[in-house]
């Protein structure tokens, strides 16, 4: 049978443009290439920063990094805890082993994003940070969480590598804790292939993260003067080259993937069993990095979720899996400390799936298309009912 979809998907990241090239190509000729040699990675930080309302930013290497840098700014150190939640990538939790520290996986609400509840249990004497994930672009209940950092004299550090542009109560995130940090990996909303910042507004926090990226070194100081501990994570002039023009490029693809997303909620009110996961309420704006929904086995005849994705890709439509539960990771296990179970993250892995980023570039055709396929897939799988 023909599949419902035979079409390819947009790809991402799009085409690059001319100005790009342009800035590639004048990076490539002058030379300068590092970012202690030329101007584009300092001019593309303090946009960005601007850009999210913060007052400083450090380019890093990756969002990883970015994390470990935030963290240890804010004075995480070897025997500290960080509690992160446990339905995100497995980069939130190595960040916090990366800075000699220990996470503390919390479990999350029904929209997939930390429960303040679960981190205020966590929280214990050796508790230094929380750091929660604005997760598909989507912030995080920021001002619950905020409750809980001052209750336990935390830091907090926004993951917001999924969420560039996005808001809370008209609030950049960003500027929603006392750092935050964004990635540049490939399927991110903006891309160099790689690539990371962070932002804050601390100025002492900026001046901390600005000597430990750039090996130790003091704004303004001597080159072989190391007056702090730090490495050499410092982003390239070409990376910052590639980055500058998507500034202007974000909003657009933020309203693309909005309206797409609208289209697929709608389209998906034909299929019972596969709804839109709710963001956190506050979201003023979502940038929609993956659209998650939520599978319901017996609406679909008992089949489980990797029969749904099997089936969905044979009609053309490559959802994605998503995450496990970081308390089902076992290479966190020698690392984590206290871990309990955490329900709501762990039935995650057999009911959510995602709609990517570069599905959410396409037109509400496509959209159309998904709950179509769905449908066709519902239909076959109640007049075969799973059995084990």
């Amino acid at each position: 049978m023909t599949p419902v979809r035979t079409e390819g998907w947009p790809q991402w990241p799009p085409p690059a443009g001319e100005e790009q090239r342009e800035r590639l190509l004048r990076v490539l000729d002058s030379g300068k290439w590092g970012a202690t040699a030329g101007g584009e990675t300092e001019a593309f930080a303090a946009a960005f920063a601007h850009s999210v309302g913060a007052a400083h930013g450090v380019c890093t290497v990756n969002g990883t990094v970015a994390l470990f840098l935030a963290l240890r700014a804010l004075g995480v150190r070897p025997g500290d805890e960080v509690i992160v939640p446990a339905y995100t990538f497995v980069a939130s939790a190595t960040a916090v082993v990366l800075a000699g520290a220990t996470p503390v996986i919390a479990d999350v609400t029904a929209t997939l994003h930390l429960d303040p509840e679960a981190a205020d249990r966590l929280a214990g004497p050796r508790t230094k940070a929380v750091m929660p994930v604005h997760l598909a672009g989507a912030p995080a209940d920021m001002e619950a969480v905020g409750y809980v950092a001052e209750r336990h004299r935390l830091a907090v550090v926004e993951d917001a590598a999924q969420a560039h542009g996005a808001r809370r109560h008209e609030r950049e995130a960003g500027v929603l804790g006392d750092a935050a940090c964004f990635s540049f990996q490939s399927g991110k909303a903006m891309t160099a292939g790689e690539g990371g910042i962070v932002v804050s507004d601390d100025r002492e926090v900026y001046e901390r993260l600005w000597s430990m990226h750039n090996v130790g070194r003091r704004i303004e100081g001597a080159w072989y003067e190391h007056p702090e501990l730090g490495w050499n994570l410092r982003m390239t002039e070409f990376q910052a080259a590639l980055l500058q023009p998507q500034l202007a490029l974000l909003e657009g693809q933020l309203e693309h993937r909005a309206a797409r997303a609208t289209a697929l909620g709608r389209a998906l009110e034909e299929v019972e069993g596969l709804d839109p996961v709710p963001a956190p309420a506050g979201t003023t704006r979502h940038t929609w990095h993956f659209a998650p929904l939520r599978y319901d086995p017996p609406a679909f005849g008992g089949h489980p979720k990797g029969a749904l994705l099997a089936a969905m890709t044979a009609e053309g439509i490559p959802l994605d899996a998503g995450y496990r539960s970081l308390t089902h990771e076992p290479s966190l296990a020698p690392y984590t400390a206290r871990m309990r179970p955490c329900p709501v993250a762990e039935a995650a892995e057999d009911t959510v799936v995602w709609v990517r980023q570069p599905m959410l570039m396409a037109d509400n055709a496509a959209m159309a298309d998904i709950a179509r396929a769905a449908l066709l897939v519902q239909q076959g799988f109640r007049q075969r009912p799973f059995s084990r």
